[in-house]
């Protein structure tokens, strides 16, 4: 490894196997939004939840629905489970095709967090639930345990829920173009990598949650931290990075993380406010099956390519940030753009920082919000950049999910730069 050069994941302690899949969480409920009863028609809370949803029309879901609503795209939800009992998840779920090795109780979320997640992809709306980013795309679910979020059922699910790493392989062998995993966890693990690089060389798009640890401790997590994640960071309607956003020279995207409708528990008959960088990854899964779904020849290296050219950010792409990466994810500017080049169908576009750290570029800096100093010595300054989509035809609409503008701070003090080639671990 270059003098100078930090790579993705150099910890090398490991815990044993199953210690390792001990998952933290990275959704937190910030308060009630609605509370649902036998006695109250699921219609009556369509307005309180749908209107919550701050982030579709940010995005501009409306006009990519006229394009692409993500049919004929499958996306693997790797959580808690999935309930597809959910009137936003009717008919969304394909219970069907998990493999057998890992269906054990799929479909019995014991946090509703998993449930959240793909509804936050793929929920239909119906009755009043979630409206998915994707709203036609299906989901496979996949169940493993998750420290944090609460605890499996006795010792018969502890033996026979799946790890981490046995479910990322059964649905590298599904039809799921996309790989979500909103969870994450500070001990990295020979197993789950050689997961991963088989469901990179299956051609799977793999997006997870970077952490919510940014102002307790900043802990890297994994598997956000592997090779061929795509790591998503959390941003307010701002634009701004959320202080509890975990941040480093991993984070690939930013997308929207605070005031995110989702269940609160297990019983699903509660939305709360919810926080945490567990939606963003959902959100990045949705947008890249809108893409998928307006390009079905492409290949997952092209879809990606596209997100990262048309991200919202006002540094150098070659520069990415630390808290925000290649910027605020916007498939809308994919979508409308008809003769958008997406590259080689062949070449990871982040194949330097994925393998052989040829592209040691310094990465810039940011603060975590606003006036509050970077933690690498980088000075203060706005956070936010909520720059006009030119593209738009609304005099009003502003994509504020492209990012901070604090994130091309120049860091103070020589020799502190972050560089991103980092991920061969």
């Amino acid at each position: 490894m270059k003098p100078g050069t930090r790579r993705r994941g150099m910890k090398t302690a490991l815990l044993p196997r199953r210690t390792a899949t001990r998952l933290s969480a990275v959704c937190s409920a910030l308060g009630a939004l609605v509370i649902t009863s036998a006695t109250l028609a699921p219609e009556a809370v369509a307005v309180d939840v749908q209107s919550k949803e701050w982030y579709l029309d940010a995005m501009g879901a409306q006009e990519m629905w006229k394009i692409s609503t993500g049919k004929g795209v499958k996306v693997a939800v790797i959580d808690s489970g999935v309930n597809p009992g959910t009137s936003s998840l009717k008919g969304q779920v394909l219970v069907d095709e998990v493999p057998s090795s890992v269906a054990y109780h799929v479909t019995q979320d014991y946090t509703g967090h998993g449930t959240s997640m793909a509804e936050i992809i793929a929920g239909t709306g119906a009755g009043g639930g979630i409206k998915g980013l994707a709203p036609d795309a299906k989901i496979i679910p996949f169940r493993i345990a998750l420290e944090g979020l609460g605890r499996l059922k006795g010792d018969e699910e502890e033996r026979n829920t799946p790890n981490d790493a046995a479910a990322i392989r059964a649905a590298a062998d599904s039809d799921a173009k996309i790989i979500n995993m909103s969870f994450g966890g500070p001990y990295p693990d020979d197993e789950t990598k050689a997961a991963i690089k088989y469901a990179t060389s299956k051609g799977k798009l793999l997006f997870a949650s970077i952490g919510n640890s940014g102002n307790k401790g900043n802990a890297e997590e994994y598997p956000a931290d592997y090779p061929s994640v795509v790591g998503v960071s959390a941003i307010d309607r701002s634009g701004t990075v959320t202080k509890f956003s975990t941040h480093g020279n991993y984070v690939d995207f930013a997308a929207p993380g605070l005031h995110i409708p989702s269940w609160c528990d297990d019983k699903v008959t509660e939305y709360c406010d919810s926080r945490g960088t567990s939606p963003s990854s959902a959100i990045a899964s949705a947008s890249a099956a809108l893409v998928w779904s307006a390009h079905p020849t492409w290949t997952g290296n092209q879809v990606l390519r596209t997100l990262i050219d048309t991200a919202g950010r006002s540094w150098p792409k070659n520069k990415p940030s630390t808290y925000l990466g290649y910027g605020g994810i916007r498939p809308r500017r994919v979508l409308i753009n008809k003769d958008i080049d997406p590259g080689p169908a062949d070449v990871d576009p982040l194949a330097a920082e994925n393998s052989d750290g040829t592209a040691a570029t310094p990465a810039p800096s940011a603060t975590a919000s606003s006036g509050e100093q970077a933690k690498d010595g980088g000075s203060s300054g706005p956070t936010s950049a909520a720059a006009k989509d030119a593209g738009s035809d609304s005099n009003t609409r502003t994509w504020v999910i492209i990012g901070a503008a604090a994130a091309v701070l120049v860091l103070g003090g020589a020799g502190i730069a972050v560089l991103r080639a980092r991920r061969n671990t």
